[in-house]
């Protein structure tokens, strides 16, 4: 797992606010969020995402042998190619998701949230068998967010070569892709670009070069997508999140929970689906995962799960939750936001909130695809 020690030196002086949760060791923002996400959508602020984890996969069967043990296509695609991949249970749930850049013809290099390295290791270590392949952690490496190369955002700090640039052009869909819904409202993209660690530390940062880790949620959130450290559970299946649409190549041939993704494809639906919504914000609270989300108001069933919350700098406060299938696409819901602690017991008040589907029901138009066997 990431090393809290490690949050970034860049930021000494700057006065920054560290994140909670799985960004902890970053900075959430530098005392001003709603101007750094505009300078991020600007172009002229990076952000700074030092606790990301990087896994290189290094040998002569590097891209063959990943393509058998997860859900992509990675054999035969040229250097600097990016793509997202994921690896499932037996039964089809996800289990581990990563962004994968081919460094070279014999080599991968993979992104993967804080603290999920060491499983996907472990796996990959039991899945080697005679494969020519060495797995080698990359803590020597840093990534930094942006919309283009973090060269290109700021040009004048002399920033050194970048190791790899990773992005891809969603929500475009992948090749063996599926939507399972509509694309997102002006998408922005991301774009992560991985240097030396130690060679960034020692360039002349200021505040105005950054935007905080907030910013970047809000961004991810409005695009629609899907973050194994916020969205994935134990059940997720990946046509929950639309995972399809860049992550799973429904066409390649077999790999681990293959035959659970071709049969809700092909035959079924997924028993929950990823939303994202659009909260009342005149009482001015956020949401904050794990809030409930409730039916027609606080006094409602329970029909599913904040997972990821922000303040967007148009779009006000956001967020994504998985809810069930059967939520009606209009249907009024109260999302709980907790505002303290009394007698040991969490307080909250409830927001409104209106769906923007990201994932629809089958009744209301996927795009038909027949996974391949």
């Amino acid at each position: 797992m990431s090393d809290p020690a490690r949050t970034i030196r860049l930021l000494l002086g700057t006065g920054a606010v560290l994140g909670d949760g799985p960004d902890a060791a970053v900075p959430a923002h530098y005392g001003a969020p709603l101007r750094e996400q505009r300078h991020l959508l600007d172009g002229t602020a990076v952000v700074d995402l030092g606790h990301l984890e990087l896994l290189e996969v290094r040998g002569a069967d590097a891209r063959s042998w990943m393509t058998t043990v997860t859900t992509q296509q990675l054999a035969g695609t040229p250097v600097g190619h990016s793509s997202s991949l994921a690896v499932l249970t037996p039964q089809g749930r996800v289990e581990h998701m990563a962004s994968a850049v081919v460094l070279e013809e014999d080599a991968l290099l993979l992104v993967l949230d804080p603290g999920a390295r060491a499983g996907l290791r472990k796996y990959l270590e039991m899945m080697r068998f005679a494969a020519r392949v060495e797995l080698t952690d990359r803590d020597d490496l840093r990534v930094l967010g942006a919309l283009s190369p973090a060269a290109e955002v700021l040009p004048g700090l002399g920033l050194p070569e970048p190791v790899a640039v990773w992005s891809e052009p969603w929500p475009q869909l992948a090749p063996g892709g599926v939507a399972y819904g509509p694309d997102p409202e002006d998408p922005v993209g991301a774009v992560l670009t991985i240097l030396d660690g130690a060679l960034l530390e020692q360039l002349p940062w200021q505040p105005k070069h950054l935007a905080g880790m907030s910013s970047w949620e809000a961004l991810r959130i409005a695009d629609h997508r899907a973050r194994w450290a916020r969205e994935v559970d134990d059940r997720t299946i990946p046509h929950e999140l639309d995972l399809l649409r860049t992550t799973v190549h429904t066409t390649k041939g077999c790999y681990r929970g293959q035959e659970t993704v071709a049969k809700v494809l092909n035959l079924g639906q997924p028993p929950r689906r990823l939303v994202m919504l659009h909260l009342d914000g005149s009482q001015d609270l956020p949401a904050s995962p794990g809030g409930e989300i409730r039916l027609g108001g606080s006094e409602g069933k329970v029909v599913g799960t904040v997972t990821s919350a922000a303040l967007h700098a148009d779009l006000g406060p956001i967020a994504l939750a998985v809810v069930r299938r059967a939520v009606p696409l209009d249907a009024s819901l109260a999302v709980q936001a907790p505002v303290g602690e009394a007698d040991g017991e969490t307080t909250s008040v409830w927001l409104d909130a209106s769906q923007e589907p990201i994932v629809l029901p089958r009744d209301h138009g996927e795009r038909p695809v027949t996974a391949k066997l």
